[in-house]
């Protein structure tokens, strides 16, 4: 069973979806609609943020 990855700002669904082996270190998720960046780690579908990049995408 897959999981969309929220993002921990807005809490909408990202573009990504992680199975219960899925591990992540310092993956640099992406929110197309709040345009904000956070790295994360996931491990046993439990996400955690490491710090938000503080990086946003001009359009």
């Amino acid at each position: 069973m897959a999981e969309w990855i929220r993002c921990p700002v807005c809490g909408n669904k990202t573009r990504n979806r992680i199975k219960e082996d899925t591990e992540l270190k310092n993956f640099p998720l992406y929110c197309p609609k709040c345009k904000h960046e956070s790295l994360i780690e996931v491990k046993d579908l439990q996400v955690t943020v490491i710090e938000g990049l503080e990086a946003r995408t001009q359009s």
